[in-house]
């Protein structure tokens, strides 16, 4: 399928926070990611769309650096990060929310957050405190503090979730389907502080979602098919037979 482009204005090296060229990733010999090349600039919003099973989560994995590729390059902010391992990249400034959240059930709100701090460069320190700046964005978790994390909702997790992300102070934030299976009110609450995230702290935050109205909160947009990208553009210019391919049920 020939690739749909948008006519735009691709920032500089310098000015990507992250960029993927010429990835092939297999899963034993099935050739699952063909020559996939994505760019998220600096605080932008990048969002990655497509149907199930077109190869979305493989990629964020091997940006994350839990799948190799066989063939390709990842940089981050100018640095090449291919070779060192999802710890060392999450200390360079990646953090990950997976799906399904991977919150830990059995620590309170405050020690999942706290977990977070790992991920800094210099590590976890002997009497930290949650910021103010993460309730700002998540006031629930405030109240939940002492609750165990199993006990959230699902709404409430995701929230937990990326909050615990942002504690390691990342450059890029990187979230696989942040509103699967939470409902439509929470929904809107996730899709706002994930903006607000952007706008205010500068984050630049690669997302892989559905929802149609999250994805046009994004900068830009880039779309998955047979585990190639076949279109990228402005979300401004997302039309509705892009979204019909790529979307729709």
């Amino acid at each position: 399928m020939n690739q749909v482009t948008a006519d735009l204005p691709l920032p500089s090296p310098t000015q990507l926070m992250l960029q993927a060229s010429g990835l092939n990733v297999y899963y034993g010999e099935s050739h699952i990611l063909r020559d996939v090349d994505l760019s998220v600039p600096a605080g932008q919003m990048v969002c990655l769309i497509g149907r199930n099973g077109v190869g979305k989560t493989t990629l964020l994995k091997t940006i994350m650096g839990l799948l190799k590729p066989r063939t390709g390059t990842i940089t981050l902010a100018g640095e090449s990060i291919t070779s060192k391992s999802p710890d060392k990249r999450a200390k360079l400034g990646i953090g990950y929310v997976p799906q399904g959240r991977e919150i830990i059930p059995r620590l309170t709100v405050k020690e999942n957050l706290l977990l977070g701090l790992e991920a800094r460069p210099s590590g976890r320190k002997g009497n930290e405190e949650v910021p103010e700046e993460i309730f700002a964005l998540f006031p629930v978790l405030k109240s939940m503090l002492s609750r165990m994390g199993g006990d959230l909702s699902g709404g409430q997790q995701q929230q937990l979730a990326i909050a615990r992300a942002l504690m390691g102070k990342p450059k890029l934030l990187v979230l696989d389907e942040p509103t699967e299976g939470i409902q439509p009110s929470i929904i809107l609450e996730i899709e706002a502080a994930v903006r607000r995230i952007v706008q205010s702290t500068g984050i630049s935050v690669l997302l892989v979602e559905q929802h149609l109205h999250f994805v046009r909160q994004a900068d830009r947009y880039y779309a998955m098919q047979k585990g190639g990208i076949v279109a990228s553009g402005v979300t401004s210019e997302l039309s509705n037979e892009v979204i019909q391919k790529f979307l729709a049920v």
